[in-house]
């Protein structure tokens, strides 16, 4: 009886585009209808004044950057995870992707490449949200704002992030990896090129023309 030799299972093969990493709130989603909702809850709940329509003005920085304008130091990180166990059935069904978030992870898809949420974001909320709107990544990794973000994206080999802070800005180019920007936040395009980034666009609606030459000059 002829015995043949099994083969070694094969590491899967490596991506022959490059990785992207994208930012959630302000830059796939438009994470305003849910969040104005969660605080006002919040505040309903805990008897404190909270200005629901000022604290999206500024998103981007971690929930607790926001939380202390409203509360003692002391209690900031009990409110945050108030907020974060309320949020699910708050926030993720009133909170819409912004125009071009699915076609902007499928043109990465489409060119061999990988897409990367990298958020600072409570990370079970920050899939919540992308399963309900059915936005797909390979990876997804919460809890990390502007610098730290560049641990994720080298953990990745993150060759692009597109975000739309200068907090987003200075953790591409900690990362080393290429700062496309998207004025669909709280900052402008001036901030953003005054913050470094390589490129500003108007919105993820932009991207896949812009991935695909950069894509083309990259090869």
């Amino acid at each position: 009886m002829a015995f043949t030799t099994p083969h070694p299972p094969q590491p899967p093969a490596s991506p022959s585009g490059p990785t992207v990493g994208f930012d959630l709130d302000m830059t796939l989603i438009d994470s305003r209808p849910g969040i104005r909702a969660c605080y006002r809850a919040l505040a309903e709940r805990t008897g404190t004044y909270i200005d629901a329509d000022l604290a999206v003005t500024r998103l981007g920085p971690p929930l607790v950057d926001e939380l202390v304008n409203w509360f003692p130091a002391e209690r900031v990180e009990e409110m945050a995870d108030l907020y974060r166990a309320m949020y699910p059935t708050i926030a993720i069904t009133a909170t819409p992707a912004l125009p071009g978030a699915h076609e902007a992870i499928a043109a990465v898809r489409e060119a061999g490449g990988r897409a990367v949420v990298v958020t600072a974001k409570y990370e079970p909320n920050a899939k919540l949200h992308l399963a309900h709107l059915g936005i797909e990544p390979d990876a997804v990794i919460g809890d990390l704002w502007a610098e730290q973000k560049a641990l994720a994206l080298r953990e990745h080999d993150a060759a692009v992030y597109v975000g739309d802070h200068v907090g987003d800005v200075r953790g591409a180019r900690t990362a080393g990896a290429l700062s496309v920007a998207v004025a669909t936040g709280p900052c402008d395009p001036a901030e953003l090129r005054e913050a470094g980034a390589d490129v500003v666009l108007a919105g993820l609606a932009e991207f896949p023309r812009w991935f695909s030459d950069y894509c083309t000059a990259r090869s």
